[in-house]
């Protein structure tokens, strides 16, 4: 077994939400984290038992590139007090032998914490690195957050979030589980949103299911 760190430069995350006006569409660069893996099986690579994960991603990194907006995100969620959002893998159930699993973990936003289930796919890319992908949907009023609103924009409160990790060996990450030094991020308009947990986004078949939080 091993602690594979995210690569910051590397990982991705996307956020896509409607609102009254048009939709919403954000990305970013910057994960921090780690996740323990067990590469012992001849090439391949499984998520540890017991599973061990945990991601970070500071707010200010995610931006709408309108100044009123952003401030207005970032009152939402208090982002003075809590600058980062943080998710806990906590367990993981491989299915039927495949590279899917069913996860489990915490997400913290603005200070609260919830439990979400999802799916999560792992990928060998060479014998020192992984990538990680998957998603969720989530209610941002689950974690206390009040939906941004400016003017005429309303935006709905549930929020799409999948991600893209790689994930590597210490002396493969550059800079660990250093700060990312790139800031690759883009957007559509509107501002950017965050977590719940409503449906789920099962990563190779590109579909969109139910799922209720925990």
């Amino acid at each position: 077994m091993a602690r594979y760190r995210i690569v910051p430069e590397r990982s991705r995350i996307w956020i896509d939400a409607r609102s009254s006006l048009h939709p919403i569409h954000s990305s970013t660069d910057g994960l921090e984290g780690y996740v323990d893996v067990d590469d012992r099986r001849g090439g391949g690579a499984v998520l540890a038992v017991p599973a061990a994960g945990r991601v970070s991603l500071e707010v200010d990194r995610l931006s709408s590139g309108n100044p009123l907006e952003d401030r207005e995100l970032r009152n939402r969620v208090d982002a003075a007090r809590f600058p980062t959002i943080d998710g806990v893998l906590t367990d993981s159930q491989r299915l039927d032998g495949t590279d899917r699993y069913r996860v489990t973990g915490d997400v913290s936003l603005r200070g609260v914490s919830r439990s979400c289930r999802d799916e999560l796919s792992l990928e060998v890319l060479d014998d020192r690195t992984v990538r990680l992908t998957g998603g969720s949907t989530f209610d941002v009023r689950d974690f206390g957050v009040k939906p941004p609103r400016l003017l005429m924009l309303r935006v709905d409160p549930e929020v799409a979030v999948r991600i893209d990790i790689i994930a590597a060996r210490p002396d493969d990450a550059p800079g660990g589980a250093g700060r990312a030094t790139s800031s690759a991020r883009t957007s559509s308009c509107g501002p950017c949103l965050r977590p719940a947990t409503r449906r789920r986004w099962r990563g190779a078949s590109g579909a969109w299911s139910r799922a209720s939080p925990r």
